[in-house]
């Protein structure tokens, strides 16, 4: 199922129409970095889609894990095979609402999250802060949270406990337009 049938799919579920408070992910993004003791690891994922709804504060993306882009090949094939077992759980979704802003008010707005996160197959709620701003006819969410890789039942060998922090940090960043 490519992303435009998972966005289309995830917009019903929200029962989104066109309508001009209605947005959808022009550009999308969404990294993480774990600081180690060993090594750092940072990944960033381009590929994410996501639909936004300024009149109910509706809010969902879908994140696939195999399109993260990592500095060495082998951070990736281990992420992907190892930890995050993308065989079985190929996608991160978060459903939810944004709250706390003022559709179309100019400037920068606290904002919170508030919502299921689903990660390699186990959802939980979160509230996540961050922010918006409404520029130029388009809104640009921001975010960065952290993850504790044992609420999501990922698991770190014995062998390499020291080469990936216990807590990533997470940030989002997407750019809606209109639809």
């Amino acid at each position: 199922m490519n992303k435009t049938t998972l966005l289309i799919i995830a917009g019903i579920g929200l029962g989104v129409s066109l309508h001009a408070q209605k947005f959808s992910s022009e550009k999308g993004q969404i990294s993480f970095y774990s600081d180690a003791a060993i090594e750092d690891i940072e990944a960033v994922n381009n590929m994410v889609g996501s639909l936004f709804n300024a009149g109910s504060g509706d809010l969902v993306y879908i994140v696939k894990i195999k399109d993260f882009k990592f500095a060495k090949s082998l951070m990736r094939e281990h992420f992907n095979e190892k930890y995050m077992e993308i065989e079985k759980f190929p996608k991160s979704t978060f459903q939810g609402k944004l709250v706390g802003f003022k559709a179309g008010n100019p400037g920068e707005q606290k904002v919170k999250a508030v919502g299921k996160l689903s990660i390699h197959g186990v959802t939980k709620d979160v509230e996540i802060p961050g922010t918006i701003e409404f520029t130029g006819g388009k809104a640009v969410v921001k975010s960065k949270f952290m993850v504790k890789l044992v609420d999501y039942s990922i698991t770190i060998p014995q062998l390499v406990w020291q080469n990936i922090a216990e807590e990533i940090e997470v940030r989002v960043e997407f750019t809606y337009k209109p639809i």
